[in-house]
């Protein structure tokens, strides 16, 4: 479990494809920050990268792999990482640790796209389009994770929905690289999830 709060910026070192159309492993180098110099990197630790939960494999003092199946590259913004790319990074919950943000698993639902940016009274709104799936799941004042970080949403209208993200925000992850069109791993807020599971049970039994 993760809370969509980013504490550092990785860099994408290496990428090593595991067959055609296969898995990959990546190799990313970590924050020079206190909260990752002290962060689990271990064998078997789970860190959230841009948002998707991915497992340690290997791991040195500034840097760890990870290795990623094709059903994940293919569902998300991470087929299109490359040397250099950028990735939002958080270490799992501890118990005890603050909850800052909101309940987020690391299990990426599906890409939304950017469709518009505007500066907006010192903050900078971002406007996105869903999936025709997951737009039933976002709510005005709702939580959504976008690339792994926990943003209020501020109002929907069909697909499209908006949230307005402050200059800390945008200066501590990698939001402040998009640009219209960029795909963004959104993961739906957990509570919505099961409220519309339990209404299409109900549905269907009555």
């Amino acid at each position: 479990m993760f809370t969509g709060l980013i504490t550092g910026i990785g860099i994408v070192t290496e990428v090593t494809p595991l067959g055609a159309g296969a898995d990959a492993r990546f190799t990313i180098r970590t924050p020079d920050n206190d909260a990752w110099a002290k962060a689990d990197k271990a064998l078997g630790a789970s860190i959230a990268c841009s948002g998707v939960c991915l497992t340690v494999v290997e791991s040195g003092p500034d840097w760890f792999t990870v290795e990623v199946s094709a059903e994940t590259l293919s569902k998300t913004s991470l087929g299109a990482w490359g040397k250099g790319t950028r990735i939002n990074l958080e270490g799992s919950l501890r118990i005890g640790d603050e909850m800052g943000g909101h309940i987020v698993s690391g299990h990426a639902d599906g890409l939304a796209r950017l469709a518009f940016i505007t500066p907006e009274h010192g903050s900078t709104r971002f406007v996105f389009e869903l999936p025709e799936e997951l737009a039933p799941y976002v709510a005005p004042k709702g939580s959504v994770a976008l690339n792994g970080v926990s943003l209020t949403v501020n109002e929907v209208e069909g697909r499209v929905f908006g949230v307005n993200i402050i200059p800390h925000t945008l200066a501590h992850t990698n939001l402040s690289t998009l640009a219209v069109g960029d795909a963004v791993n959104v993961e739906i807020d957990m509570l919505a999830r099961y409220v519309a599971r339990q209404l299409s049970f109900r549905a269907a039994v009555s």
